[in-house]
């Protein structure tokens, strides 16, 4: 018995072309130093929240 295969099945299917992939460089000194004040920052507003929250 010949079954016709639904075609919504060849929509779920991978892609035929695929997408490059970026290459992750390193950060400088001047990037870290601004990511480490980000979080600094966010540590410092998350325990001065946490301190009036459960005061």
């Amino acid at each position: 018995m010949i079954i016709k295969l639904d075609i919504a099945v060849f929509r779920l299917a991978r892609q035929k072309t695929q997408t490059e992939e970026k290459i992750a460089t390193p950060l400088t000194r001047a990037q870290w130093i601004n990511a480490d004040r980000i979080v600094m920052a966010a540590m410092f507003v998350a325990t001065v929240a946490g301190a009036i929250l459960f005061r």
